[in-house]
């Protein structure tokens, strides 16, 4: 007798298609789900750093790098070339005003002074055989003018008595005219002679002006030429530290060359070099703060030299109150510039988001803090911890501060605790 077998309802083939079709509706779901709407990342909250938005107190500044420089430098340059002879003194001496600091050797100065000296006393010699050919020349003008103002009187007297015995008809006209004449003549010679005289005088004058004239001109050579021989020891020309020596003996110096320079070690000051961006906005009077041994000290800015080198100007900074004890010449350090006054702003903290960002844009946590998402901020002025917040963030707001180098055009950041 047969018997009736029952059909399976659920076969192994209907499941294994039933499952298929469920796999293929999951994933045609998922992938709507992942690739509809906004574009979103998986990001584990230890990989990033979360900063809160603050309301404090804000002040533009920059860091810069200071060197420490003397108040006052003297610098030691070569006056005169030559030959280092003999250094009296070694770099690091603390000099006074007027020790000699090296010794320079120049056969030409030398030489030079020799023939001026010579000249000097050939010429001085030669004004006295001038002056005293003048002397005797005057001598014997005055001689001159004595013969004739003897002749002059005798004349008169024989042209007074001729004149009275002419009058007494004692003696002819010829007789008397002859000693008319003679008298007249020896008058005219006088005149003469007095004439002469006054000329020589002047001329004998004049010559020895010049004479003394070309004496002193020579006897001024002659001294600077002294003086020239005499730089060739190179003194400190003020008390103080002497520091970059840089002569070492048989070393042969050029005129002008740079020997090294003397610190006055009455205080202190920094040279600060500032990138030109600033330029417009630095001026006298602005402050600056730095740490020396765990102590904050400040500095104002006192002279600003435009002109600038590289993309760079320097500006020169006094300390304001007490300057630290062991501070040297040369010592670096760093510097915050103050470049505007202290004000209340809104503060995001600073982050690797703004080089991918510019500071136009910001992922900003949900209340939740199960996402963060784009949103459109403005930036002000910055300071080394700080941005200023203009627009699009207010106080106690969150948000992702570390890069977005790996983000690409992710619109929202899925944020996992692990």
């Amino acid at each position: 007798m047969d018997r009736t077998i029952a059909k399976k309802r659920w076969t192994t083939k209907k499941i294994l298609t039933i499952a298929g079709i469920v796999a293929l509706v999951g994933l045609i779901a998922a992938s709507y789900y992942f690739t509809s709407g906004k574009s979103k990342l998986n990001v584990d909250t230890e990989r990033i750093t979360i900063s809160e938005i603050t309301k404090g107190t804000f002040q533009e500044n920059i860091p810069v790098n200071g060197v420490v420089l003397p108040l006052t430098t003297i610098y030691l340059d070569a006056v005169e070339g030559g030959r280092v002879e003999e250094k009296y003194v070694d770099d690091g001496a603390i000099m006074k005003k007027g020790q000699p600091i090296l010794r320079l050797s120049n056969t030409d100065l030398q030489l030079s002074l020799v023939t001026q000296e010579t000249n000097v006393y050939n010429l001085v010699t030669q004004m006295q055989i001038s002056k005293n050919a003048a002397q005797q020349n005057t001598v014997g003008k005055l001689n001159q003018m004595t013969d004739v103002v003897s002749q002059l009187k005798e004349a008169e007297r024989v042209y007074n008595l001729d004149k009275h015995l002419y009058d007494q008809k004692v003696i002819g006209s010829q007789e008397y005219q002859k000693a008319l004449n003679d008298y007249n003549y020896y008058k005219q010679k006088e005149k003469l002679t007095e004439r002469i005289l006054q000329q020589d005088s002047i001329s004998t004058e004049q010559q020895l002006k010049q004479a003394r004239q070309s004496f002193e001109g020579s006897q001024n050579a002659l001294n600077v030429m002294k003086q020239k021989v005499g730089d060739l020891i190179v003194r400190a020309r003020i008390d103080g530290q002497l520091t970059s020596l840089d002569a070492e003996v048989g070393q042969s110096i050029n005129k002008g060359e740079r020997l090294g320079q003397i610190d006055v070690l009455d205080g202190f000051k920094v040279r600060v070099d500032v990138d030109e961006h600033y330029l417009s906005r630095i001026y006298t009077g602005l402050k600056g703060t730095f740490s020396f041994n765990d102590t904050t000290y400040t500095l104002e800015i006192k002279k600003v030299y435009s002109q600038i080198t590289s993309g760079r100007f320097q500006v020169d900074m006094d300390f304001t109150g007490k300057v630290p004890t062991g501070i040297r010449r040369g010592q670096t350090l760093q510097i915050l510039l103050a470049l505007s006054e202290a004000r209340t702003a809104v503060l995001l903290p600073k982050g690797g988001f703004y080089q991918q960002t510019g500071g136009n844009w910001i992922f900003k946590v949900s209340d939740d803090g199960s996402k963060a998402f784009k949103v459109d901020i403005q930036l002000g002025n910055q300071n080394p911890d700080y941005y200023e917040v203009l627009q699009g963030l207010k106080p106690g707001d969150k948000v992702v501060t570390s890069s977005y180098e790996n983000y690409g055009d992710m619109q929202e950041l899925v944020l996992k605790k692990p």
